[in-house]
């Protein structure tokens, strides 16, 4: 398969995600913890351990300072401009602002996950595949965040599934655009990696740091060794 394969599979998940929102299926709030906990050491260590390297490697100078634009650019449309998101269910009523605002700076996390699919398969197979496998992680709290946001605001189920479906888009957009914009195909791996350090450090790490017990730490340190043994059997 290619990146826009892939990318296609990554964006049902974030469909997914909606659909058991507006289904009315329960998802108990420690099996997301622990999901988001697995997605956290998966994304940290591609960012890591693999894309920033890789693009420090292809422009040393402008790969620096790339990784810090797509680091600075998600909190800013994640944090600065939307006062209220998590990843994960919303149960309290919010305003139709914050849950437009949240659409607005998911489309451009999840324009980046596009990015960063494609970008790993401009440098390898394998690193595609790695890069995949931890955006995949975090889609489907990605789309139970937008969807249970939408339907907070007064929105309908309807409003909530479509909001999940342009994250879908979004994503396969920014493989659609990597493969065809010269300069994001060379900047696109340094942006990707900015945003992957982002999500996985600023925002999903939080979600479950400092909850009691030892199982959140488990599995976030599981997730990043799953990481590296998966980089060992696919190279």
């Amino acid at each position: 398969m290619n990146a826009l394969a892939y990318a296609l599979i990554a964006a049902a998940a974030n469909v997914l995600g909606a659909a058991a929102v507006t289904s009315r299926r329960a998802w108990s709030t420690r099996t997301l913890e622990l999901l988001i906990a697995l997605a956290a050491g998966v994304m940290l260590s591609v960012a890591l351990a693999d894309l920033i390297p890789a693009a420090i490697i292809r422009d040393s100078t402008s790969g620096a300072l790339f990784v810090l634009a797509g680091f600075l650019l998600v909190h800013l449309t994640q944090h600065a401009l939307v006062g209220h998101f998590h990843f994960g269910e919303e149960t309290h009523a919010v305003s139709k602002r914050v849950s437009g605002s949240a659409l607005a700076g998911l489309l451009l996390h999840t324009f980046g996950d596009g990015v960063a699919i494609a970008s790993g398969f401009l440098v390898s197979p394998q690193l595609g595949i790695l890069v995949f496998g931890a955006i995949a992680l975090h889609k489907l709290p990605e789309g139970l965040a937008i969807s249970s946001l939408v339907i907070a605001s007064g929105g309908s189920r309807r409003a909530a599934l479509g909001a999940a479906a342009l994250l879908g888009v979004a994503t396969i957009a920014g493989v659609l655009l990597t493969n065809t914009v010269g300069p994001l195909a060379h900047y696109g791996l340094a942006l990707s990696g900015g945003v992957t350090l982002y999500v996985g450090a600023a925002n999903l790490i939080p979600e479950f740091q400092g909850k009691a017990g030892w199982s959140h730490n488990v599995v976030f340190f599981g997730g990043v060794a799953a990481y590296f043994l998966a980089r060992s059997v696919i190279a």
